[in-house]
């Protein structure tokens, strides 16, 4: 085991991010013999399906072990809500909500997928039944996942349940066997061609978009997709002059830290012959491909000049600016609904050190503008200031062009190897992994809090795959943590936001003091060709990289909408008190405004529940049902 560092729960978080806890573990006989699994989930469902209709809601919640768990993603509520323990549950229900019925779903979405016994522990030593779900409520219907375990007195309780809303009645999506015809046969004077009918949709003559996205990568993408299957005008806009250009125009040695397995967009999965990382560029494309194939309308080299919601007529004012041939074009337009989908951080964090004007050097800039190092480079120095993704990503790039390297590491960073990162998501998303469908729902099932306890597990394994790695570069200077609760990357990434490195090469040149170290320092000045560090020590640059991440997503929304808009959201990302993300994905506070972001995954996933969301408001399913 390496003797990595413990890393402090507020350590580069979002501000006012919940350390929540880790989940115990419950205690579970060892072995079960002669267990009727789907007898004993039929009998726990139809006692809620029995109370549902009464408002028995104690009779539920005595259902649940002491401290079980029910994640609720829009089946209950029009919000994402997690209930810890039975009087929390009980008194949420008291409160109102939609839910309908519950029931065991075998054919969801193959054959056999339970109830059955199963391991819920990585080491065996927890283990219950598990089980999918079909969840109906007053709108509409969605899948769900349901694990139990024995009590002390040798009854079966609900120890986690996950319920969901993801499709609305009356609303089936275009898919599958209700895919649109694309013609109508026989005489009609008036018809249009598919060209014609595509243009008039792309340029909106007709009316106004009921949502207008900010935003045309992959998450204003997926969102898009999501809204055009439900019948929803959509347009996006991106300041960019193509579609792709925000991940196009990054340094150019940038590859997907996830493997395609896990980063599938929706209703289009990467080819069978893709890759298994991703080179930036080539997302650009396939995204660029991909608006086309589904007949996307993104509007490029557009900008909001103005905006203000209309609280009377419940919809923004939005003065839309479009470079188009040399000429700006204005069109004023009345969404019911705005997406920022400008990516998961909003401005970039470019720190104002001392002397940066007087640096004579060939480049200075953040990391967002880094275009790659200049190839054969022998000799010429280059100075990295942070220690993440990007930081290590430009590190190695430096290197392997012959650069003199040096890395300024101020806090120690949760590290992971691309092996161990493959091992982690290997059960639900690889080559041999169960229908997409099936792995979303177990990715997403678990609480934040049993999330942190199932990641500490694994930091523990993933300790061991990495452990010369770990070693080394503690060795060499490059400190490393296991993130809050000793749960890794996955937990650093969803309370803190970032100060974290998936491996993809730069560390063993580390180890090896090819790339140096310079750790538990920060810079004081910019020298005309160099940095000085905060304990005096001198380095010569001719190339200097802040890469220094982010500010919190709501800066952008300040700078888009302005201070008064921004002042009824609070602070995007980390975890609130039940373990859910803040503000992203679901209600923000301010009416018609919704935050959209985070890694293809999350994309794929929250955009159709985001659609929902959005779909529900525009029909006037607005307030769930009052017990």
């Amino acid at each position: 085991m390496s003797a990595q560092a413990a890393v402090s729960p507020s350590q580069g978080a979002v501000p006012g991010s919940v350390d929540i806890p880790v989940a115990p573990w419950p205690v579970t006989a060892t072995k079960y013999e002669g267990v009727d699994a789907p007898a004993v989930t039929s009998k726990i469902l139809e006692s809620i399906n029995d109370s549902l209709p009464k408002h028995d809601h104690k009779t539920i919640a005595n259902l649940f072990l002491d401290n079980g768990y029910w994640r609720d993603h829009l089946a209950l509520t029009w919000d994402f809500r997690t209930m810890k323990g039975r009087d929390k549950i009980a008194s949420f229900l008291d409160e109102g909500h939609h839910l309908k019925s519950i029931r065991s779903d075998r054919d969801y979405p193959a054959k056999n997928a339970g109830p059955e016994l199963a391991p819920f522990r990585m080491d065996g030593s927890v283990q219950g039944i598990q089980s999918f779900l079909r969840i109906s409520t007053e709108y509409g219907s969605g899948p769900g996942f349901i694990r139990l375990i024995q009590d002390d007195a040798g009854e079966w309780k609900i120890w986690t349940i996950y319920t969901t809303m993801n499709e609305l009645r009356n609303y089936p999506e275009p898919v599958g066997r209700l895919r649109a015809n694309g013609v109508t046969h026989g005489v009609n004077p008036n018809r249009r061609n598919w060209y014609d009918r595509r243009q008039s949709e792309f340029s909106f003559e007709t009316g106004d978009p009921d949502v207008l996205i900010i935003g045309g990568g992959q998450a204003g993408l997926a969102l898009h997709a999501r809204l055009k299957m439900l019948g929803v005008p959509t347009l996006a806009i991106d300041s960019s002059e193509s579609i792709g250009d925000n991940w196009r125009r990054r340094y150019p040695q940038l590859v997907l830290h996830d493997p395609v397995w896990y980063d599938h967009m929706p209703y289009i999965e990467f080819p069978k012959a893709w890759p298994v990382f991703t080179p930036a560029a080539k997302l650009a494309n396939f995204l660029k491909s991909y608006a086309e194939m589904l007949e996307l309308n993104v509007w490029n080299n557009t900008t909001i000049a103005y905006s203000t919601w209309d609280e009377k007529k419940k919809q923004w004012d939005v003065v839309l600016k479009q470079k188009k041939d040399g000429n700006t074009e204005v069109r004023v337009m009345h969404p019911k609904h705005i997406v920022q989908a400008t990516g998961h951080s909003g401005k970039k964090n470019y720190p104002h050190f001392k002397g940066m004007e007087n640096f004579k050097g060939d480049t200075l800039c953040h990391s967002s503008e880094f275009r790659g190092a200049k190839k054969n480079s022998e000799g010429r120095k280059a100075v990295v200031i942070g220690a993440c993704n990007s930081a290590l990503d430009i590190a190695q790039d430096f290197y392997e062009n012959g650069y003199d390297v040096t890395v300024i590491q101020r806090s120690s960073t949760t590290l992971m190897s691309s092996k161990a990162a493959a091992s982690m998501l290997g059960a639900l998303y690889s080559e041999d992994s169960p229908p997409l469908e099936i792995s979303d729902v177990l990715a997403w099932a678990n609480p934040g809090e049993v999330n942190k306890a199932i990641h500490a597990d694994f930091n523990e394994l993933q300790e061991n795959i990495d452990k010369d790695i770990i070693q080394g570069l503690n060795k060499a200077g490059f400190k490393t943590n296991r993130g809050p609760s000793n749960g890794g990357l996955f937990v650093k990434y969803f309370q803190c936001g970032g100060g974290y490195y998936i491996d993809v090469g730069a560390s063993q040149p580390i180890i090896e003091g090819a790339i140096k170290v310079k750790h538990g320092v920060g810079v004081s000045e910019i020298l005309p060709h160099g940095v000085k560090l905060e304990d005096g020590t001198e380095l010569e640059a001719d190339e200097i990289v802040c890469a220094t991440g982010y500010q919190n997503m709501k800066t952008a929304t300040e700078a888009i909408f302005g201070e008064d808009v921004a002042n009824n959201i609070s602070t995007v990302w980390g975890y609130d008190e039940e373990g859910e993300t803040r503000v992203m994905w679901r209600p923000t506070g301010q009416p018609g405004l919704w935050i959209f972001g985070g890694n293809l995954a999350m994309c794929r996933y929250y955009s159709q529940l985001v659609a929902v969301q959005i779909k529900a408001q525009l029909e006037g399913f607005s307030n769930p049902i009052k017990s």
